[in-house]
């Protein structure tokens, strides 16, 4: 699945490499040459992923990770540490700031990819094309088929999108507001009750193998997927 990726670099050269590495593993990037420039993207367009420079003009990098992680908008994107900078103490450095992966330089382009795969498995599961299943239902997001007990279920693309989220982050309560930025996005403008009807929707699809207890509302909080469905 693509992610949009926040590549703060400010070597052309190097971010023009890393940019066409994304784009040629289905990715969607972003590019800034420094911290001040991407903070203002990240203020627009939250990202899934920040890969970002050690070494910036101005704010170096590390600074603006730990800005990052402090702040309650931005301290979920997963961030993977780009730097020249081998020794252990700088990797220790790197990974108290809150950075999720640390990649010396020079690194391979599979590499990248592959690391930001488990980035990507590991905090955001929704981004990824891996198949999940869990009480019996089962979610395809490369083929976007969904299955209840081996029989097709027919959902719509918005009750795809957060069925696939609900069901990898299980037992967790999510707000209306959570649901709205993680499926439809923060540039999108709806109203909270829009998630309640897509809820409604979701569980009519998933009726017909019972698999509609699964997505349980949890009063004054929320919804959350149950594998249990109690």
């Amino acid at each position: 699945m693509s992610a949009t990726i926040l590549v703060v670099e400010d070597e052309p050269a190097i971010q023009e490499l890393v940019a066409f590495t994304l784009r040629q593993a289905g990715h969607h990037p972003i590019s800034a040459l420094n911290a001040e420039d991407a903070l203002g993207i990240v203020r627009n367009t939250l990202p899934d992923l920040i890969l970002l420079d050690w070494m910036l003009p101005g704010m170096s990098g590390v600074m603006l990770a730990r800005k990052l992680k402090n702040d309650a908008y931005t301290k979920e994107v997963p961030i993977i540490m780009l730097t020249a900078r081998g020794d252990e103490q700088d990797k220790v450095t790197g990974l108290e700031t809150g950075a999720d992966d640390y990649i010396t330089k020079p690194f391979s382009p599979r590499e990248l990819v592959a690391r930001i795969k488990a980035v990507l498995r590991r905090r955001a599961p929704q981004m990824t094309n891996d198949p999940v299943e869990a009480g019996g239902l089962r979610l395809d997001p490369e083929s976007h088929r969904v299955n209840g007990d081996g029989a097709p279920l027919e959902l719509g693309p918005t009750e795809f999108r957060l069925l696939h989220f609900l069901m990898t982050h299980p037992e967790r309560v999510h707000s209306r507001t959570q649901l709205l930025d993680q499926v439809w996005g923060n540039q999108v403008f709806v109203e909270d009750r829009t998630v309640d009807v897509h809820i409604r929707r979701l569980r009519r699809a998933l009726e017909a193998t019972g698999h509609d207890r699964l997505v349980q509302t949890v009063r004054g909080s929320g919804y959350r997927f149950s594998a249990s469905g109690v």
